[in-house]
């Protein structure tokens, strides 16, 4: 048998056996599902080859699976990250409900995002795709709060993406008689010029949705904050990546061969630096740590479309980048909001401060991958960001950058917000109950921080195998020194040469402190968060000093104008439209046979009166 069956028989067995040990023991249930994790990550590392490919017929149509280099690239998010969140969901999903139903969506939606990555036919790619959207649905709704509006909300874009995409897929099967991907690729350049437009529009349109690109957006917010957070750092990390995978496909194989493919690729760098703009606006003015964080998602996945679309040689390679550290720092970052639910019962920022001391870390997991994704030297959001602003630069994108480098700077904002709003803040008497997270939540998201750490260091690590990947595409053989382009690497791109600088910076830092320290040794005394928080000053013991509450006012009075009509309400007023429609046509076809026969008496007469212009 060959070794992709028996991967996606692990997967599926596995999720049944989960599912149906929930009914016979909860430790059974817990050991299926992170031996299925485990058993599917140790079996494709060591069994599924690139170049593997396997053929098979059914139901009469011909259908391909197999794993290239770029599909491989993008299997390491989600094993990854995916086996991260196994580990950490068996003590943040401990106590609740239907966790058979949980943990086997969990498991069905790694098989599915495997699947995409490995269908080499747009059936098996469909099939897959739709698996995907309706095990993460269900996790979705898991929760049961507000299923109409986040459930909803859901399922409808990603059914508009699902219609687009067979759309697109019924088109490509008219006019090449195969379902083949590569036949397809091959094909394209002799579509007719509607076709090479409409085709990848299509697609864009279903990949858009999961890489939740405004417009198409409104549904990841709800969909990424109301999941459980065990789910959300794959929902947001890997599951879509899943998108952008698709994007690139689009870009590279069939954008890049239009005539006038610069208008095309230009209107979608926009949209994703208008979803990075409009993002981290929206993260700002949240007090919900859940919500923060699925609008940065929304936002940091605007600086992969961005890199994607501009498409050059270090464009692409910084959205490769960017797609791996944003499963880490947002994985990490959902796992620590997770964890401060779990540990206090809440995570606004007005409710809950102070709590460095409590969950010391679960902030220093947080401080490192919010410093990876403000782009802050020397962790791995760096590294990634300055080779989109390189790119963006070298090919004349001036506007742009600074676009972008808005967006980024802007962030900082948030970044700061979620900080200092959990854990530098005034330590309130109501928290002082409050501990550290289970190991088994903890050091999954200090694997996934420090892994940024890493990376910004020895980006070589991620950039070799994305190289590899870019070539699978059709990208010039470079010899492993594509990342030479951007000035930030060594020769060999396996180190930031920054390192000397980084080293001296910390240096004179420890230098003062260690003055400082001696200088002031005998004045010494212990200053608590409140000292910190009031800048010194006393307050009273009923004064709220929560940072978050009306601090960032003048910041959102300016960005106010940009941010008074969210897109939701055009999607709600649409609808209100096509109610009315379809209330009208109810009246139409009311069921009346009576009523019908006049319709027939009046198209008749109508007919009769125009046979003439009709007929001749």
């Amino acid at each position: 048998m060959n070794m992709i069956f028996i991967l996606f028989a692990v997967l599926l067995g596995g999720a049944l056996l989960t599912f149906f040990s929930n009914k016979v023991s909860g430790l059974l249930r817990d050991i299926f599902f992170l031996l299925t994790v485990l058993a599917a990550g140790v079996f494709f590392y060591l069994f599924i080859k690139k170049g593997d490919t396997v053929s098979f017929s059914l139901a009469g149509l011909n259908l391909q699976w197999g794993l290239n280099a770029f599909g491989w690239y993008f299997s390491l998010i989600v094993l990854g990250l995916s086996t991260l969140a196994a580990f950490y969901a068996l003590a943040y999903m401990r106590g609740k409900e239907r966790l058979g139903y949980f943990y086997f969506n969990f498991l069905v939606s790694i098989l599915s995002m495997l699947g995409i990555l490995m269908s080499r036919d747009l059936v098996s790619f469909f099939v897959f795709w739709e698996i995907m959207t309706w095990s993460s649905y269900f996790i979705v709704i898991y929760n049961g709060k507000n299923v109409q509006r986040n459930g909803i909300n859901y399922i409808i874009f990603s059914t508009i993406g699902a219609y687009a995409m067979l759309t697109a897929i019924v088109l490509v099967y008219t006019n090449t008689d195969s379902l083949i991907i590569s036949d397809m690729i091959t094909s394209y350049p002799q579509f007719t010029p509607v076709l090479q437009i409409f085709v990848p529009i299509l697609f864009l349109m279903a990949f858009s949705v999961k890489a939740a690109m405004m417009p198409l957006h409104v549904w990841a917010p709800d969909a990424y904050s109301n999941s459980p957070m065990a789910y959300s750092s794959v929902f947001s990390g890997a599951l879509s990546k899943m998108g952008i995978y698709g994007m690139i496909i689009v870009f590279v194989t069939m954008i890049s061969y239009l005539p006038d493919s610069t208008w095309f690729k230009e209107i979608f760098a926009w949209l994703g630096a208008i979803t990075a703009i409009m993002g981290t606006l929206w993260a700002v003015s949240q007090d919900d740590a859940r919500k923060l964080l699925a609008y940065s998602s929304i936002a940091q996945l605007g600086y992969i479309i961005t890199g994607v679309a501009i498409g050059t040689e270090l464009a692409m390679l910084s959205a490769l980048f960017l797609a791996v550290l944003h499963g880490l720092f947002k994985g990490a970052l959902f796992m620590a909001v997770g964890a401060i639910e779990r540990q206090t019962g809440t995570v606004n920022f007005t409710e809950v401060t102070g709590l460095i001391r409590k969950m010391p870390w679960t902030f220093i997991a947080s401080l490192l991958a919010i410093i990876a994704l403000a782009g802050i030297p020397p962790l791995g959001g760096f590294v990634g960001k300055w080779m989109l602003y390189e790119s963006l630069i070298n090919s004349n994108h001036y506007i742009l950058v600074i676009a972008i480098f808005f967006a980024s700077t802007a962030a900082f904002l948030y970044c700061y917000k979620f900080l200092f709003g959990f854990f530098l803040g005034q330590e309130e008497k109501e928290w002082e109950h409050v501990k550290e997270a289970p190991a088994l939540m903890v050091v999954p998201m200090m694997i996934l921080a420090i892994g940024t750490v890493v990376l910004g260091t020895f980006p070589g690590i991620i950039l070799k195998p994305a190289d590899i990947a870019m070539q699978s595409l059709g990208y010039a053989p470079t010899e492993g020194h594509l990342w030479s382009m951007s000035v930030l690497f060594n020769e060999w791109g396996d180190q930031v040469l920054l390192k000397p600088l980084v080293y001296a910076i910390a240096g004179i830092f420890l230098f003062f402190l260690i003055l400082l320290t001696v200088k002031g040794w005998k004045t010494m005394r212990y200053v608590t968060t409140k000292d910190i928080s009031s800048s010194g000053e006393v307050p009273l013991e009923d004064e709220n000093l929560t940072f978050s509450i009306n601090f960032f006012q003048p910041f959102m009075r300016a960005a106010g104008p940009v941010m008074k009509k969210r897109m939701i309400t055009y999607y709600r007023e649409f609808g209100k439209a096509i109610d009315i429609l379809f209330d009208f046509t109810r009246r139409i076809y009311n069921g009346n046979g009576q009523t019908y026969a006049i319709y027939v008496m009046i198209f008749l007469v109508i007919l009769l009166l125009l046979k003439n212009n009709l007929f001749g």
